[in-house]
């Protein structure tokens, strides 16, 4: 088993807590933490006793986005080693987004580049009032292209258009009506609140939370007759589920 330096792990109450830990890099992703984030993903994953996983920063920021020091040209540029580079962070939202548990996204202060598109794959986001989102990667010549499938998937064409264009960073409220985000709580009540929305989701059928997540994104990209297909199979799996049987026997009883 991988020991974790970048980030931290713990679990309680059914909640694996995944902490970014380099607050004084801002929380940024270099390679290791990429690696150290998809084997916690993983042992949440794995352990029978996680329903949810809630994932956050050390310190003032969530994640300042990739480590820029990572990104220097080299002298004779490896095009091999840069695709590998970037094959980590794909990896990774690839990973996020099969799992079975949902992902609930802690956002205090700065969510940039990477760091919000690290956010945004994840189920839920929320979000203290305080928090920053944006894609600022254009300001230095670069582009968002990895993150940009996200938040395609977010927000409409004309918005992702000027946010990656522009590179400005956004408020936690504008954030929240453009669809970046699920929930906006009062700094002075961040935390309360968050845990009263985790212990929520870890109250919920372990079985039903896996089966909503598969329909949810499985009917990306599929035609509207095909995504019904797909819901069908879905909810035959649901009635045959203990989540179902106790839910229906609970309600009967009432």
């Amino acid at each position: 088993m991988m020991s974790f330096d970048r980030v931290l792990y713990r679990v309680e109450k059914a909640i694996a807590r995944i902490t970014l830990n380099r607050p004084e890099k801002r929380n940024a992703l270099d390679p290791r933490t990429l690696e150290e984030l998809r084997h916690a993903f993983a042992r949440a994953e794995e352990e029978a006793a996680v329903k949810i996983v809630a994932l956050g920063g050390a310190g003032r920021d969530f994640c300042a986005g990739l480590d820029l020091t990572t990104l220097q040209p080299a002298a004779e540029p490896a095009v091999f080693e840069k695709m590998r580079d970037a094959e980590r962070l794909v990896q990774l939202f690839l990973q996020m987004r099969r799992m079975t548990k949902p992902i609930v996204a802690l956002v205090r202060g700065r969510a940039l580049g990477g760091g919000c598109g690290l956010a945004t794959a994840c189920d839920i986001v929320l979000a203290a009032e305080s928090a920053e989102f944006g894609y600022p990667e254009i300001r230095i010549g670069f582009v968002p292209a990895i993150v940009s499938v996200l938040l395609r998937r977010s927000v409409g064409e004309k918005k992702a258009a000027e946010l990656m264009l522009s590179g400005r960073r956004i408020t936690a409220v504008e954030a929240e009506r453009l669809g970046l985000v699920t929930f906006v709580f009062p700094d002075t009540a961040f935390e309360q609140r968050c845990e009263e929305r985790l212990a929520e989701l870890a109250a919920q059928g372990a079985q039903a939370m896996r089966l909503t997540k598969q329909i949810l994104y499985q009917i990306d990209g599929l035609s509207f007759e095909a995504a019904l297909r797909a819901a069908v199979d879905v909810n035959v799996l649901a009635r045959l589920t203990e989540d179902f049987a106790r839910g229906v026997a609970a309600f009967l009883h009432k």
